[in-house]
């Protein structure tokens, strides 16, 4: 087994992982199921270092390590306000709740979107245009609970489609009727990260710190619901 594999962050048993994913759990590391080329040597480098705003290439490296990278540096320094963090040739990036979650539990809001292969058609048919694209976001908590989303714009996953647990073709913008509306979600963050990492797969990250702790009082709202993230 190479290092890398032992490299990357131990993804705890409570997230919904993908099947298409790197898994890593307390015992067992599982292989994504189409073959990802990264050097195992290879180190994530940070080219820009600003308060505001950092910029990171994944330097050959796998995505997870990058991110990986990429939080312990932002918990380690945080933003004295907010900061915009790109990563570049960053692929496969992973459950990117995780991330965020790791981000809320440090006391830090935190988005994050990342591009993925091209899955999803137009509403109408064609070839995919997109990929799925997911986003996630987190919220801290003074209760220790943030909210944490993590939603991607295919009616199911591509780890659902490996797996044999859906077919290709119902890899489309979720929503049915409203479809397009989920497309045009995955347009815009496609384009997005895009404009900003360049023309291979990367992530983009929004990071700040909170001014109102408004989770708890959320949580009175829902009174008992299950909160995503939860």
């Amino acid at each position: 087994m190479s290092t890398a594999w032992n490299r990357c962050p131990l993804l705890p048993q409570r997230e919904r992982h993908d099947s298409g994913h790197l898994v890593l759990g307390a015992t067992v590391a599982v292989a994504p199921r189409e073959a990802v080329d990264f050097d195992p040597a290879a180190r994530p480098l940070r080219l820009v270092s600003e308060e505001g705003f950092e910029r990171w290439d994944g330097n050959g490296a796998l995505g997870y390590l990058v991110l990986e990278e990429i939080v312990r540096s932002t918990l380690a320094d945080p933003p004295e306000h907010a900061r915009v963090v790109v990563a570049q040739r960053c692929f496969p990036t992973g459950v990117l709740g995780y991330w965020v979650r790791r981000l809320a539990e440090g006391g830090l809001v935190a988005a994050l979107t990342a591009t993925s292969p091209r899955r999803l058609p137009h509403p109408d048919g064609g070839p995919p245009l997109t990929g799925t694209n997911p986003l996630a976001i987190a919220i801290p908590s003074s209760d220790g609970l943030p909210v944490v989303t993590d939603v991607s714009m295919g009616a199911v996953t591509h780890g659902d489609v490996l797996a044999g647990r859906a077919a290709a073709e119902e890899l489309v913008p979720f929503g049915g009727e409203q479809a397009h509306k989920a497309f045009a979600l995955a347009v815009g963050l496609e384009l997005l990260v895009s404009a900003l990492s360049g023309p291979e797969h990367g992530a983009v990250l929004v990071v700040a710190r909170p001014e109102h702790d408004l989770v708890r009082e959320f949580r009175e709202l829902a009174a008992g619901r299950r909160l995503p993230g939860d």
